[in-house]
């Protein structure tokens, strides 16, 4: 089985950050596989820009080491690699200062009637002074778009403030704010679940879930990115973006179309209903949790404070909430969600956790009945699965087993699982804005943050060691073992 590529028109891509480790890592291989699999569109250009004094040549060199680095076995094609190379180009522009800019200018001008996007794989730091020197130089056509990564900000005030400097360059229809979890294959899935489907949407409410799990968990420490991480945390660094993201896809209200004003519009009514969380209830709703010594992948690693190197540090590397969404669909459906790093095993998974039957007519030496669950994997192994009970097979009485109705994404289709950023990147050329966040929302997420990080600072709320290579503390388990649940683990 094969998908259809619709190829896109002509583009330059200006990447801020061209020789940083987003796109080393992300960026060009995903656009490299775009053109492989034949979504370009002649001519399109892949320029990166950054402070370093690099030729073209230099800077092609760079990009082929990132993809024989990055692509897996027997992706790396000679002539479809020269081909992508002939494409890039390389400028030394400075945000802070003129130098390189003109150069810059001279080299889009070639292409004045494509599509032109800025990415800016920088620090978000110099997001505002980018987009005004974008502005200043002229370089803004009626085709041009700009990605921001995240974070968008580190509370309400700094979004607020971010949002407004690019806001003043760009109109909102240019901004495109890109979560890359939300361009995973299993993400789209969860609307097709429940859109295209009359079996779930149905159940999708508070009379037949009792209720939901989101779990981001990574068994990679800091990765060297000490110094943004001890001032971000879990909360800021996942749950405000990535799962608040995922929450909303779950517990939206079906949107009019997939129009992308249409499905962002019931996200954010999403985020505007979610209970607070503050210095009343900060104790009783959220656990917060920073890795000590233990093991990973086989082998003794370092705590967190090891890892600062010597630092003092009350930075949350886990956090599990218990958050409640004040709408009659979801009134009384817990939704817990849990993040961390250092934790048993790198994976991401949704559990819908249906209420259990009414009545049992079935005899005590059947077996327990268990809930039916729905689980959506994102990663690894992307796929869903969906927990039923049936009679074990065989003569000897009614004997009860659990068993999953299971579709693994790569057996199903075989076919290569694109990366996230391959079809982000592409949206931008289409101008879909169905996968990324409005500034509204950002601003909802904020909303709903920040009185939990103040509500940590008034109440001292400290956080809880756990051991690496378990599943965070022992509090988080007490969080929903209290409300007679248990967190899912496999």
């Amino acid at each position: 089985m094969s998908s259809q590529i619709i190829p896109v028109e002509p583009f330059d891509y200006v990447v801020f950050g061209g020789t940083g480790d987003l796109a080393e890592r992300k960026l060009l291989p995903a656009l490299y596989h775009r053109q492989i699999e034949g979504q370009f569109t002649e001519p399109t250009r892949i320029i990166g820009a950054s402070r370093s004094a690099l030729s073209d040549e230099e800077f092609r060199k760079f990009a082929d080491t990132a993809l024989k680095e990055h692509l897996k076995p027997g992706e790396y094609d000679d002539a479809q690699v020269k081909t992508f190379l002939d494409r890039l180009f390389y400028v030394s522009v400075d945000a802070k200062s003129d130098g390189g800019w003109d150069k810059l200018k001279k080299l889009l001008d070639d292409g004045k009637d494509r599509v032109r996007a800025f990415y800016l794989a920088v620090s978000p730091a110099i997001f505002g002074a980018i987009s005004e020197k974008i502005r200043d130089h002229k370089l803004i056509t009626k085709s041009t778009r700009i990605v921001v990564e995240k974070p968008i900000g580190r509370d309400l005030a700094s979004a607020l403030e971010l949002n407004d400097t690019i806001g003043k360059v760009f109109k909102e229809e240019q901004i495109f704010r890109i979560d890359h979890y939300l361009g995973k294959e299993t993400v789209q899935n969860l609307m097709a679940l429940r859109f295209a489907n009359a079996l779930y949407e149905p159940l999708w409410n508070a009379q037949y879930i009792d209720h939901v799990q989101i779990s981001v968990a990574e068994s990679v420490g800091l990765e060297g990115r000490a110094g943004y991480y001890d001032t971000a945390g879990a909360l800021r660094d996942m749950v405000q973006n990535h799962i608040l993201q995922l929450l909303c896809l779950v517990a939206m209200e079906v949107p009019s179309s997939l129009d992308s004003e249409a499905v962002r519009d019931e996200k954010l009514k999403v985020l505007r209903a979610l209970k607070p969380i503050n210095d009343r209830n900060v104790e009783q709703m959220t656990v917060r949790g920073q890795y000590r010594a233990g093991a990973s992948a086989g082998g003794p690693v370092k705590g967190y404070l090891e890892e600062l190197e010597g630092g003092v540090s009350n930075t949350e590397t886990f956090v599990a909430i218990k958050a409640e969404i004040n709408n009659w669909r979801w009134a009384g459906v817990p939704f817990y969600i849990r993040t961390g790093k250092r934790l048993t095993s790198r994976m991401s998974e949704i559990v819908i956790t249906f209420k259990p039957i009414p009545h049992n007519i079935f005899e005590n030496a059947a077996g327990r009945i268990t809930a039916n669950q729905l689980i959506i994997r994102l990663q690894p192994d992307e796929g869903v699965k969906q927990s039923l009970m049936i009679k074990d097979p065989g003569p000897g009485g009614m004997r009860l087993r659990n068993v999953s109705l299971d579709m693994s994404f790569a057996e199903a289709f075989n076919v290569r699982n694109p990366d996230a950023y391959e079809r982000l990147l592409m949206d931008v050329i289409r101008s879909n804005q169905t996968l990324f966040m409005r500034r509204d929302e950002v601003e909802a997420a904020w909303r709903w943050v920040d009185p939990i990080l103040k509500g940590w600072e008034t109440t001292g709320q400290l956080a809880q060691g756990y051991t690496a290579g378990t599943w965070g503390p022992s509090q988080s388990i007490a969080l929903i073992e209290r409300d007679g649940r248990t967190w899912h683990e496999g």
